[in-house]
């Protein structure tokens, strides 16, 4: 188990490198929900977030999910 805190409406700086898969950059993205089912491509643990893009302009883009692993929603001295 893990303690995994995420906020909706928060708004996430994903690296590419912190993503599974990525087809482009890093990405800014608000939070609109998680899904709480773990995938494991790899040797971490990885959850679905859910969200809208943030342009450059800081203007709502697309609505996306993206894999990250929960290392990333850790909180801070949380034995991993």
């Amino acid at each position: 188990m893990f303690d995994l805190r995420v906020r909706l409406g928060a708004v996430l700086h994903i690296d590419a490198a912190d993503r599974y898969r990525p087809t482009d950059g890093p990405m800014t993205l608000r939070v609109t929900g998680v899904r709480l089912v773990l995938n494991r491509p790899e040797r971490e643990q990885w959850i679905w977030v859910e969200g809208t893009k943030v342009n450059p302009r800081h203007q709502r883009g697309d609505r996306t999910q993206v894999l990250v692993p929960t290392r990333l929603f850790a909180p801070k001295g949380a034995a991993q």
